[in-house]
């Protein structure tokens, strides 16, 4: 996995490696023989992760995030906000991330894999596709090496959109549908993403992958197989 890398340390860093997406993208390059090195907000989540070098995702310190992310190759980015919450809304992510990829050119970095959304837009009217969108722009304006992979529904045993429509088919009379149902969704599972990220890694060129499944059921039809 280490092809076209250059000057390849051996370490990686990966925004949130004890949380969903990160966490796939941790244990593949562990399995690749890899050593990683985590920024997260969320120490608590370690568990039994002692395996994984822990540093503060902490925005407020940029000297701080560029010196935590001296010595790695590559950084794999799943830093996002899926709600806005106690005044951390999706305009802070975007800032967020801008001091991210500033730190990480900064430190060396040799390449950034980002982890997008698909269909991502600046002139989304929401929040959430909008801010994307802006990271992307981001991503790009920071000079650094990229691959931006774009996924749209991330599933395994653990994925929680698929787990809560079916927690709600198993409990409730009446399942809510929006828009009627007829668009289409393209699941992707979440260690297809991450073998796909680390295959990223050794891309020679600045690329944006739509990172989605083979299948196309529409919301309906997915709702019915669950």
């Amino acid at each position: 996995m280490t092809a076209g890398r250059c000057d390849d340390t051996g370490l990686d860093v990966v925004t949130g490696a004890f949380s969903y997406s990160g966490g796939a993208i941790a244990r593949q390059l562990q399995l690749a023989g890899r050593r990683v090195r985590t920024l997260t907000g969320h120490p608590e989540r370690r568990a039994d992760r002692s395996d994984i070098e822990l540093r503060p995702l902490d925005f407020d310190d940029p000297a701080g995030l560029a010196a935590s992310l001296v010595g790695a190759t590559t950084l794999y980015n799943t830093y996002w906000v899926r709600f806005a919450y106690g005044g951390v809304d999706h305009s802070l992510a975007v800032e967020n991330s801008r001091t991210l990829f500033e730190a990480a050119k900064r430190a060396g970095i040799s390449k950034i894999v980002h982890i997008s959304i698909l269909h991502p837009s600046s002139a989304s009217p929401y929040p959430y596709f909008r801010g994307k969108a802006l990271v992307e722009r981001a991503l790009v304006e920071s000079g650094l090496a990229f691959a931006c992979l774009r996924p749209s529904v991330l599933f395994d045993e653990r994925g929680v959109l698929l787990n809560n429509m079916a927690w709600l088919l198993r409990r409730l009379p009446i399942f809510a549908v929006g828009g009627g149902g007829h668009y289409r969704v393209r699941p992707t599972h979440v260690d297809d993403l991450a073998r796909l990220a680390l295959d990223a890694s050794t891309w020679q060129e600045d690329r944006v992958v739509d990172a989605v499944g083979p299948e196309r059921p529409t919301f309906v039809e997915l709702a019915e197989q669950i």
